[in-house]
């Protein structure tokens, strides 16, 4: 397997950046800026805004509450994950 970076033309918010990626990621790269694009259309047709600027900003602040939320998700559920696991060990006390 190559470890050669390949370009990529993308297209964001009708501004055309290349950039270089792994082969491997160039898919989820297109998908990620498919959405970005979907949400800059989503915020602009729902929302006043001077400019391309304001919904650029309006879909970074969404796409990092996004990661946000995960990483919540994540936490939530390694404590529920210990909380089961004490359970377990309280009933397998009250059984043995």
């Amino acid at each position: 397997m190559s470890n050669e970076l390949i370009p990529v033309n993308i297209v964001i918010a009708d501004r055309t950046y290349r950039i270089r990626t792994n082969p491997s990621d160039e898919e989820v790269v297109r998908k990620t800026v498919k959405l970005i694009n979907d949400k800059i259309i989503e915020f602009k047709t729902n929302f006043a805004g001077k400019d391309m600027q304001d919904y650029i900003a309006m879909v970074i602040i969404w796409y990092a509450t996004q990661n946000t939320n995960i990483d919540n998700s994540s936490v939530v559920l390694e404590q529920i994950t210990e909380t089961l696991q004490k359970l377990e060990n309280q009933i397998d006390k009250a059984i043995g």
